[in-house]
């Protein structure tokens, strides 16, 4: 099973150089109502579902962009198609730390950015630095409803499910607008029940979105191989 803090810090060398960090793509999105989106390389994770399996696995992918070209590039595409919100997504945004703190910093206050995230590296020195950004939104996507799923998802160390909980605990500490969500085709009724349950445990207004999984073909044979049902 992965560890992955250490294969963080294992991509991090790969994908992160200095404040610049490797993307793959740019483009716009109908999600969120509109919005432009930085798809960057890299994520320590290996979810059965995930739909950028090429830019994860092969890091060769891509290119270099600092923070000024990625703002540059994100409220440029925003504009031209009326949109008033920014994100990078596509892998895992919260590996290149500075990076990823300099770019909030430089996207003007009348764009909101999502930041997408599995939260696990989200500690409490980082849930402090995001803290400042009041046009910071985090939806952190969780991979199951409790331990056992998560590990089956991730192919990840069962106990690093914890992690993304307490993520989400520090930003609400930290008064960060944010939300889970979560695969809705691989829950049954009574997982639901249970994962609504621990959210309700971290903080009351802690709204659960569902997310819908794209079947591709190579997702699907993930979930087959690791015996993972889904609707």
């Amino acid at each position: 099973m992965i560890n992955p803090l250490k294969e963080a810090d294992r991509i991090k060398k790969m994908v992160c150089k200095n404040d610049e960090r490797k993307y793959y793509r740019f483009r716009r999105g109908r999600f969120y109502g509109g919005i432009a989106s930085a798809d960057c390389v890299g994520c320590f994770l290996d979810c059965a579902y995930c739909w950028s399996q090429k830019p994860r696995k092969n890091r060769a992918i891509g290119k270099f962009y600092s923070p000024d070209e990625i703002v540059d590039k994100l409220v440029g595409i925003a504009r031209k198609n009326g949109y008033d919100k920014v994100r990078i997504t596509g892998n895992e945004p919260t590996l290149c730390k500075e990076h990823l703190l300099k770019i909030i910093k430089k996207v003007p206050k009348d764009f909101l950015f999502i930041l997408e995230t599995n939260g696990i590296l989200i500690d409490d020195e980082y849930a402090e630095d995001l803290s400042i950004f009041k046009n910071l939104h985090v939806r952190v996507s969780l991979k199951g409803a409790n331990q056992e799923m998560f590990s089956s998802i991730t192919n990840t160390n069962a106990k690093f499910f914890r992690y993304q909980l307490d993520s989400l605990k520090r930003l609400v500490n930290n008064d960060i607008s944010c939300n889970p969500a979560i695969m809705f085709d691989l829950l049954t009724r009574e997982d639901i029940i249970e994962i609504r349950e621990k959210l309700y445990g971290i903080h009351p207004s802690l709204k659960l979105e569902f997310e819908s999984l794209i079947k591709y073909p190579f997702v699907e044979e993930n979930l087959r191989k690791r015996g993972i049902k889904y609707e």
